[in-house]
């Protein structure tokens, strides 16, 4: 067996995180639809309907919130995946596998990308991040631990989230939490290294961090039984699995995309604008579908048919070049998006330039952020005070420790006497929440409105 067929058959192994033992087989369900469907019965999946995705706390229920995105991006992943698996199998490096398999992989591997995510999208994690930084109590905690535990907190990141709670928050009490499939695994993480400590250098790869202090071996064990390759001089960082390529350009292009049609829904974009950053993505490669257009007669129906048309291009442009750069990914060289190198990248970064400007950094947005760094600093501020203080606290701090739920306290509902572990457990708690139930815990700490 060449080197090529080798890294393939070790890159795709057929265990499970935390079972020593392997379960029978079903006929009627592989292993990795299995996967999928822990995904989707999973409480923490079910919270992202009400976590946002653009467009926080939105008055309609058209525009994508965090479950619907994970949802579109696992089909986009389906795809992909087994466009790959077909590219394998051609080529004689799929082992007791099918192309239908590595789309299920790629598919539960999307349902589980954002499932860290907080309340408040991308405004959540920076507001979890400056409460450690700008907070006083938030400063004085972070003062107890070591420089690699504090660099955790105040880079707060949903990627590392994920992590944790697949790992280890979701089921808790088996070994390896959800005890997914290896691969579904290393398909999730885009960065595979720690807060601190990161390889220098343009590797998109180390841009952030794909796990916290407390998953370190976790995350080190599903690097090593998925064949992830080392980083030669940063201990605890690894090249990424050619499969969060992959997972990556999908939750990328739908995105870029969806969030236009969103914003058209939302009437922040008109028709016209919309269809016009469409037609750009789909002309880079194709003519437009002229016939099939010229029979909408509602703007609507005409910008969700882009939208489709344009996502089915783009799934065939980001499988050619991953095939074309299979060599470099394989060997840990390849060092960019797969969407940098597409014939629409160029149009993609039309769109991200003009949503930055119009859609993210719109009031709609903005207000709601603005309030979500308000009402996550207060329950940060109140949950880790009482953590902090414990029992030896006043009245208050006693109620808000009933009122944190059984699974963030040690045995018989002990605090913790690890700083970290403290701390951890309020962000855990904090970042599980939905955005309508951190407001309404927000609410109910500072008494803007009483249960009466």
């Amino acid at each position: 067996m060449d080197h090529y067929h080798l890294r393939w058959r070790e890159l795709l192994p057929q265990d499970r995180l935390g079972v020593e033992v392997k379960q029978g087989v079903q006929s009627y369900r592989t292993d990795f639809q299995k996967d999928f469907d822990r995904l989707i019965f999973s409480a923490a999946f079910r919270r992202l309907q009400d976590k946002t995705q653009v467009f926080p706390l939105a008055q309609t229920d058209y525009v994508r919130t965090r479950l619907t995105h994970s949802l579109e991006v696992s089909s986009v992943c389906r795809s992909l995946g087994s466009l790959l698996g077909e590219h394998l199998e051609r080529n004689n490096a799929l082992f007791q596998m099918t192309p239908a398999d590595l789309g299920a992989i790629m598919a539960a591997g999307a349902l589980a990308h954002d499932i860290g995510n907080p309340p408040f999208g991308h405004a959540g994690e920076e507001a979890i991040s400056r409460f450690f930084r700008r907070n006083s109590i938030g400063r004085d905690v972070l003062a107890q631990m070591k420089p690699e535990e504090q660099a955790d907190f105040l880079a707060f990141e949903g990627n590392a989230q994920a992590f944790r709670v697949l790992t280890k928050l979701q089921n808790s009490t088996n070994r390896g939490g959800l005890q997914l499939s290896i691969p579904v695994l290393a398909s999730i993480l885009k960065y595979p290294c720690a807060s601190l400590n990161k390889p220098i250098g343009p590797n998109i790869a180390f841009k952030k961090f794909n796990y916290f202090q407390s998953e370190k071996s976790l995350f080190a064990e599903v690097a090593t039984a998925s064949s992830m390759m080392p980083h030669p001089t940063v201990e605890g960082a690894w090249f990424r699995h050619p499969l969060a390529y992959l997972l990556e350009a999908a939750d990328d292009i739908c995105y870029h995309l969806v969030d236009l049609e969103d914003a058209y829904r939302l009437r922040l974009l008109g028709s016209e604008q919309v269809a016009h950053f469409l037609e750009s993505v789909i002309t880079s490669t194709t003519k437009l579908p002229e016939r099939k257009l010229s029979r909408f007669t509602r703007s609507k129906d005409r910008v969700e048919y882009l939208r489709a048309f344009a996502i089915g291009l783009l799934i065939d442009q980001t499988i050619a070049v991953f095939i074309e750069n299979e060599e470099a990914i394989l060997e840990g060289s390849f060092t960019k998006s797969l969407l940098d190198l597409i014939p629409a990248t160029e149009a993609l970064q039309a769109i991200k330039v003009y949503s930055q400007e119009h859609v993210y950094h719109s009031d709609t947005v903005l207000e709601v952020g603005i309030a979500g760094f308000k009402v996550l600093e207060t329950l940060l501020e109140a949950f880790t005070e009482a953590v902090e203080f414990g029992e030896k606290g006043g009245a208050r701090t006693k109620m808000l420790l009933k009122f944190l739920p059984d699974q963030f306290f040690c045995e018989e509902r002990r605090i913790s006497t690890d700083p970290y572990t403290r701390v951890q457990q309020v962000t855990d708690f904090v970042s599980g929440m939905t955005d309508r139930y951190a407001v309404k815990v927000f609410k109910m700490i500072t008494g803007v409105d009483l249960p009466v």
